[in-house]
């Protein structure tokens, strides 16, 4: 790679460059005790089989201890019988100072319950060909396009629809009934994600399969339809929260390729829906800026403020060092308002990076979640006037403005030349808005800072200080983000998995594609360099282990993720996608070698 790229990224642990510091601690903890009591969303109800699950995994962690224990297992079992015969087998379990002797637990569990994933079995795509025609035509080094290939073919892998027995038995499932196939992302990510599913639908565009990405979108509208709003993930346990509303953005890209109008004319009415969830008073939050302006965006905010089920046991630990049982009801909120964020877990939601238990996730008003937002309004005026309704359009086409000028207003910082995430604080009880302040702006540097360039947030008009891409560029270039395998979600290396040294496909994506698509030469130029980097390492580590990986390590080539709450995974759907995607738009010459010391 040119030495001159190379040069102009600042390593965090040995460069000179010092990010401003975030908001003072003792700030930060003020601003969760002035929230008004609307920051907690009224918790949703679970269901008796994943609160007996829950009582389970407890057992199993006993009886087992915590080396190697993953919680989410146990409520993935689908049951073999009845949930009360299970229960009363479960009472009727000897107990040994409160512990299960381990053979008992597992008899029982052989004898009352499925295999976790049994209730998914293996679909390959009727849209799958080995070699689709005109598949990534810009690739013609021979190593590439072969590795190219085995990654298009993962999508056989990763196909899934319901086993018969969860729409005849959905009692017995915590697996919820969808219409269609779909693909999941892989190892313990046994079900369909919300997010996960964009990265992979540019993935399955690239790879010609249509109506596999139509299948999974009429899966997520089928959400919106029973419960309002796309759920985190298909299973029972997931209904309290949603993820980064990018539902609009797969519908649209869908749409580039296909021009099926019908298509978008039946998904319409749910993205409606869809946008209504997102600025109801559970999101919703107003800041007056000077001139008595209000502006209003969205935060995090999950309806939830108990363990989460699937962790349960993880979160009960984190827990244990908090005093009273308000302390841990909010902690258990924040804990599922920053899974909703697809963040979990990042020192960008903690007063306290080295402690868990200072989430503060629903006092941030988030930079990508409004510009998730802000695009899906633009998708739904461009679709609305597509079938013909001006009105709905005209509508969409005002809070695409306002949310515009609500995002360059926030969030945007032109010391920085980045956006910045804003941290609230509730001025008076009397008032129903937050007063901005730009103290309140979170000063520390996450990748998140330069997701608007993916909508182009950007403008060469702007008033003097605003967002232009030749500023937003130099401020990445400088910004110690770029590492030697792509973009590092943070600069703080906290052990969590939204934190230096990892970096994520979605990040590098929706960066790389705002760079390459801005009209500057200089912008894509390091476009595809970050986006050859990022091939580089995900080609290396697949040649060394066999597999695509949730996450990577960008401090050097070809090394793998770690951190967080879960082991590092394989699959993976939106690693795929986002090689597939930039193969297609970058290509790699017959005379651009692959490996890392090329």
């Amino acid at each position: 790679m040119p030495q001159s790229v190379v040069s102009s990224f600042p390593n965090p642990k040995t460069s000179s460059y010092k990010p401003p510091s975030a908001p003072p601690v003792f700030l930060l903890l003020l601003i969760a005790a002035m929230l008004p009591a609307a920051a907690s969303a009224a918790a949703v109800a679970t269901t008796p089989l994943v609160a007996f699950l829950q009582r389970l995994q407890s057992a199993a962690l006993a009886t087992l201890g915590s080396d190697g224990f993953d919680p989410k297992l146990y409520v993935d079992l689908p049951l073999k019988r009845n949930l009360s015969e299970v229960e009363a087998a479960f009472a009727a379990l000897p107990n040994v100072a409160g512990v299960v002797p381990a053979p008992d637990l597992e008899r029982f569990v052989d004898e009352y319950f499925g295999a976790a994933g049994s209730d998914l079995v293996q679909a390959e795509p009727a849209d799958f060909v080995a070699e689709p025609e005109g598949f990534l035509p810009k690739v013609k080094h021979p190593k590439v396009r072969a590795w190219a290939l085995e990654v298009h073919a993962l999508w056989k892998n990763l196909s899934r629809r319901e086993a018969d027995d969860v729409k005849e038995r959905p009692e017995l499932h915590t697996l919820l009934s969808l219409p269609g196939s779909g693909i999941v992302p892989g190892s313990r990510f046994r079900e369909v994600y919300y997010w996960d599913s964009y990265w992979s639908i540019r993935g399955l565009l690239a790879s010609k399969m249509y109506e596999t990405a139509k299948e999974i979108v009429r899966n997520l509208l089928s959400l919106i339809e029973k419960y309002g709003f796309v759920l985190n993930g298909a299973r029972a346990y997931y209904t309290n929260r949603s993820q980064p509303p990018l539902l609009s953005s797969m519908i649209m890209e869908i749409y580039k390729k296909t021009h099926d109008l019908e298509f978008v004319k039946q998904s319409l009415p749910l993205l409606l829906k869809e946008h209504k969830f997102w600025n109801s008073e559970i999101h919703k939050v107003t800041i007056q800026v000077a001139r008595g302006k209000k502006h209003s965006l969205s935060r995090y905010n999950a309806m939830w403020n108990k363990p989460r089920p699937e962790s349960a046991t993880t979160d009960e630990e984190s827990a244990a060092k908090l005093s009273t049982a308000a302390q841990k009801k909010n902690f258990y909120h924040q804990l599922a308002s920053t899974a909703e964020s697809g963040w979990d877990f990042s020192s960008r939601w903690m007063s306290n990076s080295s402690d868990l238990t200072t989430l503060e996730t629903t006092s941030i008003i988030p930079v990508d979640l409004n510009v998730f937002i802000y695009k899906m309004e633009s998708d739904i005026a461009f679709f609305a006037k597509l079938t013909g309704d001006s009105v709905t359009s005209e509508s969409f086409l005002a809070a695409v403005k306002a949310r515009r000028a609500a995002i360059t207003s926030i969030f945007w910082n032109s010391q920085k030349d980045q956006w910045l995430d804003y941290w609230l604080i509730k001025k008076s009880n009397s008032e129903k808005f937050y007063r901005w302040e730009a103290h309140h702006q979170n000063h520390n540097i996450f990748a998140s800072n330069f997701v608007p360039l993916w909508i182009g947030a950007y403008s060469s008009d702007a008033y003097k200080d605003g967002p232009k891409v030749e500023k937003v560029l130099k401020s990445l270039q400088n910004s110690g983000l770029l590492q030697p395998a792509g973009i590092a979600t943070s600069l703080t290396n906290t052990g969590q998995q939204w934190d230096f040294p990892n970096g994520w496909a979605p990040l590098q994506h929706m960066i790389v594609e705002g760079l390459a698509n801005s009209g500057s030469e200089e912008a894509r130029f390091l476009a595809e360099d970050i986006a050859v980097r990022w091939i580089r390492t995900n080609y290396v580590a697949y040649k060394k282990t066999g597999a695509m990986h949730e996450k990577y390590d960008v401090e050097a080539c070809g090394k793998i993720g770690g951190g967080g709450e879960y082991k590092p995974q394989t699959g993976f759907g939106w690693s795929n996608g986002v090689v597939l995607a930039f193969l297609e738009e970058f290509g790699w010459p017959r005379n651009k070698e692959i490996d890392c010391d090329s």
